[in-house]
């Protein structure tokens, strides 16, 4: 039995129940399946520890709240980009609710008042929405807790009395629903297109596919991509696929380099963004000439 305090993600699909109505248990059922495994698979991206599915949602905790929230309020883009919607007209959308305090984790489980209150908001939320408590709100840097409009005091099922709740706006779309075509002989037969990433260092490795969230890359267990050096920042950078483009934005004090198989001349990159493409390797916090830089091998698969 473990006790710590953490911040509690609970993240919903709402529209299934339409879903198994149109497109029948199996489709459904696998459509389902691969929503919560991409939702699952984006938050320990982002530094989140997974905790369990809950048939069409999913339960994460994390050590940083604004890494949680900030994952949170992507979830529904990186849907919209990687799991198809019905032609039909169905929708499938995701609604999160997050909150931080003590728990216990016992048993491949976690309990406690912070996962009570995120589930609670999750039912609250609608889809699209990401609704957090006060104890999370409090965690935020001020500029994002300028960007969350306050709902003021709403009940929540189990509490005595009615509790602040924020919703966070700073990340939102237009669109709460996801509404791409797909084909379905396609999804039955499993033949989608292949758009990865893998990075590798030393004995690290990971694989970042199109319709993942962002993985950051830093010092410190709040990283997806850890590195234990001192020249690292914490959230060094950022890489992550958007429209079919793979992309790596630095975010550091000291900043990075990226030098492509083939190609003369590094590109080197001070809170700025580039594409990957190919094969090449990624140097971080050091000089180009320096060879103890920590570095980074990777590969971009693009069979689209």
């Amino acid at each position: 039995m473990k006790q710590s305090v953490r911040t509690v993600v609970f993240a919903d699909l709402t529209g299934s129940t339409g879903l198994f109505e149109s497109a029948g248990n199996v489709v459904a059922t696998r459509i389902v399946t691969r929503c919560t495994q991409t939702i699952g698979r984006h938050l320990v991206l982002a530094g989140g520890q997974l905790v369990k599915y809950l048939g069409d949602g999913v339960l994460v905790l994390f050590d940083n709240t604004l890494a949680a929230v900030e994952a949170a309020s992507r979830m529904q883009e990186v849907l919209r980009e990687q799991v198809p919607g019905l032609p039909q007209g169905g929708a499938l959308g995701i609604k999160t609710g997050v909150e931080r305090g003590p728990i216990v984790e016992h048993d491949g489980d976690c309990y406690g008042d912070a996962v009570n209150v995120a589930a609670r908001l999750s039912d609250r939320a609608q889809a699209g929405e990401t609704l957090i408590g006060e104890a999370a709100f409090g965690g935020l840097p001020e500029a994002q807790r300028l960007a969350c409009q306050s709902l003021d005091r709403i009940t929540i099922k189990g509490k005595a009395e009615p509790m602040r709740v924020w919703r966070v706006d700073w990340a939102r779309t237009a669109e709460s629903t996801v509404t791409a075509m797909f084909d379905f002989n396609q999804l039955l037969e499993d033949h989608l297109p292949v758009q990865r990433l893998d990075i590798r260092r030393l004995d690290q490795h990971v694989v970042l596919h199109s319709g993942d969230g962002p993985l950051i890359i830093g010092r410190g267990e709040g990283a997806g991509f850890s590195i234990d050096d001192p020249r690292v920042s914490r959230r060094h950078a950022r890489v992550e696929w958007s429209g079919g483009q793979c992309s790596f934005t630095d975010f550091s004090s000291n900043g990075s380099w990226v030098r492509f198989v083939g190609s003369a001349a590094p590109v080197v990159l001070r809170r700025d963004s580039c594409a990957l493409y190919g094969e090449g390797e990624i140097g971080l916090g050091a000089q180009l000439d320096d060879f103890t830089a920590p570095t980074l091998a990777f590969h971009v698969i693009d069979e689209g």
